[in-house]
């Protein structure tokens, strides 16, 4: 979805809130002048290890900074990623302030990604493995927790539960998401369901690894891709935004 609506090389990507960079090294790779910006120093610090796997490709910048505050001009990026901030900043006043920093940074015409999680993705992650890795849907702390994110959106992790998933974040409905970002400056969003049904396959990993079978599995998510009804099956979604 990157390749198909990215300008084509060579442009300015901001990846904000990146992590270690695979996307970042990825573009650099396909001729992106490539610029990380992470809050973590660990993950700014694990991205010099990729570089291995990218001989001769390097980072126009791999940076330690607050999405809410990158330290670039106005108008100086063709696309930026924003592919973890929406579900790691809990508070909404602070997830607008980002997204008004991706406008800022963003030329006109520029494109944004933004990622979120459903707020249904942990209870049906829990539904696919109840019995076989655990029993959590037997467990009352857990369920409190999801039936609350199905409420607000509000990811709490309970001291109290065997979960040992994501800690505390915030969960987005395809409505939300295009809410927020719309309350950040941004009037065009369409929102993909990124994984559709897929992820319920059974022997997933194996079937991946297979070509027609993956090319089968792709086929589903595509048939899903932006069915409103069903969007939040998908567990994780993307927001592809102009400015």
């Amino acid at each position: 979805m990157l390749r198909e609506t990215l300008p084509k090389p060579p442009k300015t990507i901001y990846d904000i809130g990146g992590g270690y960079g695979e996307y970042s090294w990825w573009l650099a790779s396909l001729g992106y002048e490539v610029h990380l910006f992470d809050l973590s120093e660990t993950n700014i610090a694990m991205s010099g290890e990729l570089a291995k796997d990218y001989p001769g490709i390097s980072l126009a910048a791999q940076e330690v900074s607050d999405a809410r505050s990158i330290p670039r001009p106005n108008e100086s990026a063709d696309a930026v990623l924003f592919m973890g901030p929406m579900y790691h900043i809990v508070d909404r006043k602070e997830r607008l302030l980002a997204i008004k920093e991706c406008f800022r940074l963003l030329k006109n015409n520029g494109v944004l990604f933004t990622a979120g999680i459903t707020p249904y993705a942990t209870l049906l992650w829990a539904t696919t493995v109840f019995g076989k890795e655990n029993r959590l849907l037997e467990e009352t702390a857990f369920m409190d927790m999801a039936a609350r994110e199905i409420l607000d959106g509000e990811h709490i992790k309970p001291a109290s539960s065997q979960y040992g998933g994501i800690g505390r974040s915030h969960f987005h409905s395809a409505e939300e998401l295009k809410s927020e970002l719309s309350d950040g400056g941004f009037h065009s969003t369409v929102v993909h369901g990124v994984v559709g049904c897929a992820w319920l396959a059974p022997n997933l990993d194996e079937l991946w690894e297979n070509p027609d079978s993956r090319e089968a599995l792709m086929k589903t998510v595509r048939m899903l891709d932006k069915r409103e009804d069903i969007i939040g099956l998908s567990t994780h979604i993307l927001g592809i935004s102009h400015k």
